[in-house]
């Protein structure tokens, strides 16, 4: 099973974000036809950890390491983070080339949320991406498409956007299908925080 953890942002800052994502010229070469994959919005969320191709019979492991790391989490702190879609980045080049939105608001829970997993997770002997966590939305796959000029303007364009907020209320452990298309995710556990 393809496995990752991740937080989503509430219906209304996927839809504002889906407005802001549908002005820029990555979603006008989209409806031109041209191949530039933007994210489905159902699928938006911030990955906290990408574990990968993990057997089945280690689920159970997955679940405790989780529970154990949100738990931590939890005792830590008064409330649950408050986040909201801001800034624009961009990650890769030619054919992977990624647009996103970053976050803002109270991101640093969220870095220490992915970490409080991220240990559990190794602790467990479970894999897990060891990529710096840098917290987004992946709005767009423009690959190599796109003029990269085109791609630099949208990305200075989402710079100045600014969502509504909303308040991470749970961690979910999701599976992930690549063989069909559009992808498909599975929600298979979750933890409130």
């Amino acid at each position: 099973m393809r496995l990752f953890v991740a937080v989503y942002p509430r219906p209304e800052s996927v839809d504002h974000l889906g407005a802001q994502v549908a002005r820029l010229r990555v979603a006008a070469a989209a409806a031109a036809g041209v191949n530039v994959r933007l994210a489905e919005p159902a699928h938006l969320h911030v990955t906290l950890a990408f574990l990968g191709e993990v057997e089945a019979a280690r689920l159970v492991e997955v679940e405790s390491a989780l529970g154990l790391a949100v738990e931590r989490f939890r005792d830590g702190r008064d409330a649950s983070p408050r986040l909201s879609p801001g800034g624009g980045g961009r990650f890769g080049q030619g054919r992977s080339t990624v647009l996103w939105v970053g976050l803002r608001g109270e991101v640093e829970a969220l870095h220490v949320l992915a970490r409080l997993i991220r240990a559990r997770l190794r602790h467990a002997r479970l894999p897990c991406d060891d990529k710096p966590f840098r917290p987004h939305l992946t709005v767009a796959r423009p690959a190599d498409r796109m003029d990269p000029a085109d791609v630099e303007a949208d990305r200075a364009d989402l710079d100045d956007y600014q969502g509504p907020e909303w308040l991470v209320t749970e961690v979910l452990l999701m599976r992930s299908h690549l063989d069909s298309r559009p992808s498909r995710y599975d929600r298979l556990a979750a933890w409130p925080l």
